[in-house]
């Protein structure tokens, strides 16, 4: 697999608390430069990035970040706003407390909500599986399968750890066909890359891989 098939399943990301427009920018050209599938930003940027990227390059925005412990109406109507100024992709954060609990139909049922109102946009779910057991990431697997999001997504990169390939091959065995993966957090280079798409992995959220290209 050569770097530009690599690049083109890259969510370009720049969540970083003290991100200015400057640096959205520039992640924003960079990503169309090296050919990326998005550029994921912090929901108070949609609206400029939509309006600078102006179609040429998909933008990701969070939902719940990095907690994921909001309501399910904030969810929602963050969800809804982000759609509105212009987000083509949402990648939103699983109630980590609902989880624990096991109520996994609130989980899936939570979901559901969200993908409704993103209004026919892509859907990824991020489960946090640095703080999962092997059951609750099989158990979360079902969720996502059922609810009708597009992606599960291994890691914020705001825990305590970030995606394994390990995690990746338990996501491919167990979610329903039709259901992406998405590896985030940690991916080290375009070998480390590599590695995770081999194991299973759609879409892989990092900024290194075009700091390596500039490099």
């Amino acid at each position: 697999m050569n770097k530009s098939e690599i690049l083109s399943r890259v969510d370009h990301t720049e969540l970083k608390q003290t991100a200015t427009w400057s640096d959205i920018a520039t992640l924003i050209d960079d990503a169309i430069h090296f050919g990326t599938a998005s550029v994921c930003v912090a929901p108070y940027f949609v609206e400029r990035a939509a309006k600078y990227a102006a179609g040429r390059m998909k933008i990701c925005t969070v939902i719940g970040f990095p907690n994921g412990y909001n309501t399910t109406a904030v969810k929602v109507f963050e969800t809804k706003e982000a759609v509105r100024e212009g987000a083509d992709e949402i990648d939103m954060v699983v109630n980590l407390g609902m989880v624990k609990e096991g109520r996994f139909d609130d989980v899936t049922k939570e979901i559901a909500e969200i993908k409704k109102a993103c209004s026919g946009k892509l859907l990824k779910v991020i489960v946090e599986t640095c703080y999962l057991t092997e059951e609750e990431k099989v158990k979360l697997c079902g969720c996502v399968s059922e609810s009708g999001a597009d992606f599960i997504k291994t890691s914020t990169g705001f825990g305590t750890g970030g995606a394994t390939l390990e995690d990746v091959k338990l996501f491919k065995e167990h979610i329903a066909e039709g259901v992406s993966i998405k590896a985030a957090g940690g991916i080290k280079g375009f070998e480390d890359a590599e590695a995770f798409v081999e194991a299973g992995a759609d879409r892989l959220g990092t900024s290194r891989l075009v700091k390596c290209m500039k490099q």
